[in-house]
């Protein structure tokens, strides 16, 4: 699963109180893998759906056998259901069971007691009413119906119809009665009745389909390879089928009719991918299809169901959108990923949920390693890293974690961002060769099973021939990260250099070593161009080591690889990090050298850095750079201003470009007033929404009467933000009906959420109630439509920082139906 993280711009978060969970009796739980008693073989489906009750009417035939123990009972997770019929399949007959149900768990009682080499099948009616389920969810997921019927009665203008469906973690019992747990592993076949003139997705091939007499369609969908029950997935909507194939298997995209032209600019690498993974892994990708589905309103980012991913539909760019790249390619190899790691093989429990998710966040390093070069793999790497550091609470939390408040709780940082990171030094430490050998074991001899983080250690201590048990113990079942100060103490007459690494995570006063982390590092030594590297351990909280020279080194370099998860203040000179810069090369250490030198724009020798930054080979890098700089200091404004200009106009990236043309804006000067006017109108809502800002720097009467041009158009990102902006400068909020329908139409994303500060500035301003309404309704939409693992906190900071105010300055007004009008869409 790719979850969508969101972030509230910080005028919105400050002041913010973080929320506080009193409840801590889980602590004294430990959450085990599933214990075994009965296991899932076949389940077959026949299911068709009411629309108007939002119903889906099922019969299910599930073949299981007793594990180890012989045994007379079954216990199925079917959640929220009506039981019509429940029977044992003898033949072509069946035989009336008798049941216990509370509604969430039937507790079937067998005719017999069955040895674990017979097999049983079970028949089911029922119906399934996901609507209508009283869930208990938790503070990280409010929101698992498992089936999701999407506009079912489509009085909802410009969103379609769609059903499809959410496992993961345990919500496929909602509509599908089944042993509801990862460690469980069941061969399928769907048969779904619907519409005709709706396409349908499900795991595996597509070996039937029967028109009937009533208008609707029966497909047959049949998986005859074993997944979990939580991969199994049903998608029905008006999609138009875009077909590229792999080795003669077909790799297919659902999008929507109007992004039809676009599917293989948003998808197209996916062949591609699906070599490039296969080639490393030494496992040939093992399913016989590969789908890739959107949704609206879906609940996260993105979800692996074994040949069937579903994507939310913030992948579907328009043409200007993918002008500036693909936005959400990470996504397509993250998923893409699990179904090697995940689905070939699964996490036995949620607890180790580190061998599906880890896995998945480092292929994304891997994608872009090999696609886009060390660079990008370098940035991914960072952000990632960033991620997990950014909350200090991610450090009080083990990877493998058997003590949590809910199963949610466990796609967080710490599982992801952390865990990808602790896969790519574990890469680093063993070597390429024999990482993805590890892998291709690992993979072979649980292929079609369940495992945990101690199966993949073992595959690893086979191929290396060592014990690794130091680094599981250390990074998969411990927790933090190491806190580093790097000191450099040269001393002239003795020709050497002490490197004084300090663990600073552990107490100075503290003789307790469990916080001291063993951490292998590479330290380089330069002399001009010449790199001389040497490897060491450290193993205490703090470690000297002494490099003799025959001349002072221009750089000495801690973790020359720049691998290590951590946090680290290094005492390096601006010599060093200018040196670091042109002759360490990686995207971290020239990252690192760019932030010295922004703090240090006093100085002309870091500067002139920055100026050659400016022309970094990697696009991020040339824009982190741009951001960096005080154009508040006259030297800096005067040294840039060429080089921004010839950005502006030259830089291959569209967002380079529209990053150096938001800068321009701030030089007032008419001179560039025929570069904005010739940007505005780029196909990249980047570059033409960065010129419209800049040219309101120097032509605001021009730049308002464009944007109530755009605001015709369709708009999103960039332009859509400075054409809000614009209108509220102006006090022009004649386009509001446009702009706030364009708003409303955006699929929730990032992008979506930095632009709600602008839109809910429109709406503070507006006076007409039906427009006010309108654009409160879109808000709350918005609000509603967050992904589940962050409504809780983000919809209590739409509510306190963006709802409330509004309705005070209406009352403040006098404008009461309008405050009242808010009123209605907070919590009582």
């Amino acid at each position: 699963m790719y979850l969508l993280a969101l972030a509230f711009p910080y005028t919105v978060l400050q002041a913010q109180d973080a929320p506080f969970n009193k409840d801590e009796s889980w602590k004294k739980i430990y959450r085990a893998a599933a214990t075994k008693i009965n296991d899932l073989v076949d389940t077959r489906l026949e299911v068709k759906f009411d629309y108007e009750k939002t119903y889906m009417y099922g019969k299910a035939w599930i073949t299981l056998k007793p594990h180890f123990y012989p045994t007379d009972s079954l216990s199925l997770d079917a959640k929220g259901m009506d039981i019509h019929k429940l029977a044992l399949v003898k033949g072509k007959s069946t035989i009336p069971l008798k049941y216990d149900y509370d509604g969430m768990i039937l507790r079937i009682r067998l005719d017999k007691i069955y040895q674990n080499k017979d097999k049983y099948t079970v028949y089911i009616d029922y119906t399934s009413k996901p609507n209508e389920l009283k869930e208990h969810g938790s503070a990280a997921i409010t929101d698992a119906k498992g089936l999701y019927f999407i506009n079912p009665h489509g009085e909802e203008k410009n969103k379609p119809v769609e059903i499809w469906t959410q496992g993961e973690t345990e919500s496929n019992s909602v509509w599908c009665p089944t042993i509801d747990k990862p460690n469980q592993k069941s061969t399928e076949q769907i048969a779904m009745t619907v519409p005709a003139k709706y396409v349908t997705l499900s795991n595996g091939k597509l070996i039937s389909q029967k028109k009937n007499a009533d208008g609707t369609r029966t497909d047959t969908w049949k998986m005859d390879l074993p997944n979990a029950p939580y991969l199994f997935f049903m998608g029905i909507g008006d999609y138009a089928v875009i077909k590229d194939s792999y080795k003669g298997k077909e790799v297919s995209y659902y999008v929507e009719k109007e992004y039809a032209p676009v599917a293989r600019r948003i998808f197209g690498h996916t062949p591609e991918m699906i070599a490039f993974y296969s080639r490393v892994l030494g496992i040939d990708f093992p399913w016989n299809k590969y789908a890739q589905m959107t949704a609206r309103d879906y609940v996260s980012g993105a979800m692996e169901n074994t040949t069937a991913t579903l994507h939310s539909d913030i992948l579907q760019q328009d043409a200007r959108q993918l002008a500036d790249g693909n936005a959400y390619e990470n996504y397509i190899a993250h998923e893409l990923f699990h179904q090697w790691f995940g689905d070939l093989v699964t996490t036995e429990s949620w607890s180790n949920l580190t061998v599906n998710e880890s896995f998945a966040n480092f292929s994304e390093t891997l994608w872009n390693e090999y696609k886009y070069g060390k660079d990008a793999a370098g940035a991914t790497n960072f952000d990632d890293t960033k991620k997990y550091l950014e909350d200090e609470n991610n450090a009080s939390k083990d990877l493998v974690r058997f003590y949590y408040a809910d199963r949610e709780d466990m796609f967080d940082a710490v599982t992801y961002s952390k865990g990808g990171r602790i896969l790519n030094m574990l890469r680093n430490y063993v070597g390429d060769s024999a990482f993805f050998k590890s892998l291709n074991l690992y993979l072979t001899t649980n292929k079609f099973k369940s495992a945990e983080a101690q199966n993949l250690r073992l595959a690893f201590e086979d191929v290396t021939g060592q014990d690794l048990n130091w680094y599981w113990n250390q990074w998969y079942y411990g927790n933090g990260h190491p806190k580093l100060t790097i000191d450099y103490v040269y001393d002239e007459a003795a020709k050497k250099v002490n490197v004084i690494i300090n663990q600073t995570q552990v107490d100075d006063s503290s003789t307790d070593t469990k916080n001291v982390f063993r951490l292998p590092l590479a330290i380089d030594i330069y002399h001009g161009a010449n790199k001389e590297r040497h490897k060491i351990w450290v193993n205490d909280k703090t470690d000297t080591f002494s490099f003799a020279y025959t001349s002072r080194p221009d750089l000495v370099n801690v973790d020359g690889d720049k691998i290590t998860l951590c946090e680290k203040a290094d005492h390096k000179t601006l010599d060093n990090f200018i040196h670091q810069y042109k002759y360490a090369g990686l995207y971290l250490d020239r990252r690192e050298a760019i932030e010295y030198c922004a703090s240090q724009q006093d100085n002309p020798k870091a500067v002139d850095l920055l100026k050659t930054a400016m022309k970094d080979p990697y696009y991020e890098l040339r824009e982190f750079t741009m951001n960096s700089l005080d154009l508040e200091k006259q030297n800096v404004k005067d040294a840039f201003e060429p080089i921004l200009a010839d950005l502006a106009k030259h830089d291959a990236a569209r967002t380079t470009r529209a990053k150096a043309i938001e800068l321009l804006g701030k030089y007032h000067k008419d001179g560039y007033k025929s570069l904005f006017l010739q940007a505005v109108n780029d196909s990249s809502y980047s570059v033409s929404g960065s010129a419209l800002t800049a040219l309101a720097e120097i032509d605001p009467e021009q730049a308002v009467t464009l944007a109530q041009k755009f605001a015709k158009q369709p708009a999103k990102g960039k332009l859509l933000s400075a054409i809000i902006e614009l209108s509220i400068r102006s006090g022009d909020l004649s386009n509001f009906d446009l702009l706030a329908e364009e708003f409303d139409n955006l699929p929730m994303s990032q992008s979506k959420i930095d632009d709600l500060p602008y839109f809910a500035g429109m709406v503070f301003r507006i006076q007409n109630t039906d427009q006010f309404k309108k654009g409160i309704d879109a808000i709350v939409k918005l609000r509603e439509s967050i992904p589940s693992e962050q409504k809780e906190e983000l919809g209590k900071l739409i509510n306190e920082k963006i709802l409330k105010p509004i309705a005070d300055n209406k009352r403040t007004q006098g404008l009461k139906e309008q405050a009242d009008y808010i009123k209605t869409k907070l919590p009582q």
